[in-house]
């Protein structure tokens, strides 16, 4: 008499052939074998190479829309090239380097950009601090103040721009009709050197503030609250929890859009442009508010010069890695220091 464990035994159970051989299945012929082996390399190179096949389109678009303007403006720039013959180039070297820097406007979009990037920046991140700290308290319909916050960055430039040009008008600007409520002179904002520029960084502000306050809500809202807690039982204030807890945390995100408003600030171009009442690239009658990129512009596409608007856009890609190299050394520093 058979017992169950005899039966068991006796006949295979189901799925427990051996691997690569299926139950019933006779001996593997060297026409399978081979097949199998062609199936195994092609599954190897599919795991393989298929990554570097989906993330190529990225590279791809990354080589002919920046790597290689990038070296062919270089190249450019070691050449005299007009706008309306662009292939017929004229080996000069470094000449339009040489003449870019003891060229006054260029020296004065340098220091105009210098100077729309500070009063834009500090007053902007400030603003964006104060902001994202009111934010981080619990709020009724917080959503929707973070929804109003992201609104002027998705509004275009050029509407943006335009509408500020209305507001700052000399004679029917609401600026200085409120000026004027107060007992001030109006001012003229597209003609006079600081009230310009100060003009320029308000667009700039308005439109980047919200952006980077919700860049500081993030970051807050990632601290954990033990440290707020303890802070508190130790008897810290809502001022001191904010300077002695949440600044030092911020560091890093403090560090972050400082560096992406100064790379901004140097490629300032629409707020300047659209701003001139003359729609010209000269930001101003006398230069007052042109910035490198309106510089860069005015060479090349109203001068026609191309080799040296060339020269000019290397300068401000070698400005952007000096501000790289300062970021990294400075990250460096604040990861040892913590």
């Amino acid at each position: 008499m058979t017992t169950g464990h005899d039966t068991a035994a006796a006949s295979p159970a189901k799925g427990g052939a051996a691997p690569g051989r299926s139950s019933g299945e006779g001996p593997v012929t060297e026409q399978e074998r081979r097949r199998r082996s062609r199936l195994s390399r092609r599954w190897q190179r599919d795991v393989r190479w298929s990554p570097y096949a989906f993330v190529s389109p990225f590279f791809l678009l990354f080589l002919a829309f920046g790597l290689f303007p990038l070296i062919y403006t270089g190249w450019a720039s070691l050449h005299q090239v007009e706008l309306t013959a662009p292939t017929d180039m004229k080996w000069v070297g470094l000449r339009n380097y040489t003449r870019i820097f003891d060229d006054d406007f260029y020296w004065n979009a340098a220091q105009n950009t210098l100077t729309i990037g500070i009063i834009s920046t500090v007053p902007q991140l400030l603003m964006a601090m104060g902001i994202a700290h009111i934010l981080n308290y619990k709020l009724r319909a917080s959503t929707f103040y973070r929804v109003v916050m992201l609104a002027p960055y998705a509004t275009s430039i050029a509407a943006a721009s335009l509408v500020f040009v209305l507001l700052f008008g000399r004679d029917y600007g609401m600026i200085n009709w409120a000026l004027g409520t107060v007992g001030i002179d109006s001012v003229d904002w597209q003609n006079d050197t600081w009230a310009s520029q100060i003009a320029v960084s308000t667009i700039v502000i308005w439109r980047w503030t919200g952006y980077n306050a919700l860049i500081y809500l993030a970051a807050m809202q990632a601290i954990p609250q033990d440290l707020y807690e303890s802070a508190a039982l130790d008897g810290a204030s809502r001022w001191q929890q904010f300077f002695h807890v949440t600044l030092p945390s911020l560091r890093p995100t403090i560090l972050f859009t400082v560096v992406v408003s100064t790379i901004g600030a140097s490629q300032l171009f629409g707020e300047p442009l659209l701003f001139d009442a003359n729609k010209g690239a000269s930001g101003g009658p006398e230069h007052q508010f042109q910035t490198l990129g309106l510089y860069l512009y005015e060479q090349g596409w109203v001068n026609q010069h191309l080799g040296r608007a060339s020269a000019i856009a290397w300068t401000m890609f070698l400005i952007l890695i000096v501000i790289g190299i300062v970021n990294y050394v400075i990250s460096r520093r604040l990861r040892a220091s913590s």
